[in-house]
């Protein structure tokens, strides 16, 4: 009989402690990072100050989750995904089914959070209603009970992952229901039951199925967006906030709230609208000599190109490269793939000539605007709820390992700008 999550997570955490443990116990004075003055006041980028075994961002190759390169996962259902995030292992068949089912029993909506969204003004930005519906959701919490009964510590992970499933259970019908609500598409459309996550998702959205090609993008959109390290606002603000032992209805909320910032989760909406932007001037697709002088003419106005650079990466994000190879297998003649991919081929260079920019090549921005305009996904503010329900799962997945580890509150020291300077002029003397 297939093990469930829970099963497996028992068996593997008693050795990731022990791990964690020796690591810490035999170097525990050994330094992994220096802060510069700069790094101070440029917002920690590049400091190592957290550790986080779900995935990693390396400059020379992109996203890899659990020693896994994410091209070779963007064909996986995002339950998979979930499983592999957790364990550092891909699940069988069978405890693929196990744990769709398991989502399949916690699908329902508590009948309150339709109240809620109902109640909110019709003008609401689709990321509060999200935001406001998980908080609310917290009414649910199983860690929040049994924490307040007592729990023993080493349970705090259990009752974690009781949170995570009740979240992924229902974060893509809420989103699903926002997106109808908020743009009168119809009726709410419930789960069935009969469909694997991605692809409920898709069907709940309303979206025309295409003959199985939205299902299959909504799951590759799923898997591609699902973790990017510990150190993105997202992902640390929801571990920051889950340290403190908030229940996971808090720590998502909040670090869904860090999503929706300008420099974190709308990025897409924003490389969309620029090619967009370039298409309505050029009355349609450009050429390519016409990409070349705009975006010469764009960044000679001060302005950047969007999607292109990343704090990390100094190669093609390769999320980017999988939407791009999608896009082109299935509808090479679209005319927004058409521009994104003649930007692919030319901005590079102009960027490379200008000589700037660390990283000239696009991140997964640049692609997964025009990948959901083609589907239909035409309102941009939504963008970042889609973003929202995969990215759960991997603050989720950072959350139950971190209760197992028994990680302690978050609490990094601070300085004030004259202990600097008096630091530099005592360095000097």
């Amino acid at each position: 009989m297939a093990q469930t999550l829970k099963e497996k997570l028992k068996s593997i955490v008693p050795g990731l402690i022990a791990d964690a443990h020796g690591v810490v116990a035999n170097h525990c004075d050994k330094k992994i990072s220096d802060v510069t003055i700069k790094q101070a006041f440029g917002g920690m980028r590049g400091v190592k100050v957290q550790v986080c075994d779900t995935s990693v961002v390396n400059d020379d190759t992109g996203l890899i989750i659990r020693g896994r390169p994410v091209l070779n996962l963007k064909d996986r259902l995002p339950e998979e995904i979930f499983w592999l995030l957790l364990t550092g292992e891909l699940p069988t068949p069978e405890e693929v089914k196990g744990l769709q089912k398991e989502l399949n029993a916690a699908k329902e909506v508590p009948p309150f959070i339709w109240k809620l969204l109902k109640a909110m003004p019709k003008n609401s930005h689709p990321m509060t209603m999200l935001n406001s519906a998980v908080l609310a959701m917290g009414n649910e919490s199983v860690f929040r009970k049994r924490h307040d009964e007592g729990m023993p510590k080493n349970e705090y992970w259990e009752a974690t992952l009781e949170d995570a499933i009740k979240i992924i259970a229902t974060i893509h019908t809420i989103a699903a229901g926002i997106y109808r609500m908020r743009y009168k598409k119809g009726a709410v459309i419930l789960p069935s039951g009969r469909n694997d996550w991605a692809a409920e998702y898709a069907r709940m959205l309303g979206l025309n199925p295409k003959k199985g090609l939205t299902a299959k993008m909504m799951r590759m959109y799923m898997v591609l967006h699902s973790d990017h390290e510990g150190g993105n606002v997202s992902a640390y603000t929801c571990h920051v906030v889950g340290s403190a032992l908030s229940d996971p209805f808090y720590s998502v909320s909040a670090g869904l709230n860090g999503l929706a910032g300008p420099l974190h989760g709308l990025a897409n909406q924003e490389c969309l609208k620029w090619v967009l932007m370039v298409m309505e001037h050029f009355c349609g697709v450009p050429s390519e000599k016409q990409i070349y002088d705009f975006a010469w003419k764009t960044l000679k106005g001060g302005q950047v190109i969007p999607g292109y650079g990343h704090a990390v990466l100094r190669v093609t994000d390769p999320r980017f490269t999988a939407f791009h190879e999608f896009a082109k297998q299935h509808f090479p003649d679209d005319p927004v793939f058409k521009t994104v991919d003649l930007v692919f081929r030319v901005v590079p260079k102009v960027l490379l000539e200008q000589g700037k920019a660390k990283d000239p090549w696009p991140n997964v921005d640049a692609g997964s605007g025009a990948i959901l305009y083609y589907f239909g996904l035409k309102e941009f503010e939504y963008y970042t709820v889609l973003f929202s329900v995969s990215r759960c799962m991997g603050m989720l997945a950072q959350t139950v390992l971190s209760r197992a580890l028994g990680e302690p509150i978050t609490r990094p020291k601070s300085v004030s700008t004259e202990w600097i300077k008096n630091f530099v002029s005592a360095e000097t003397k």
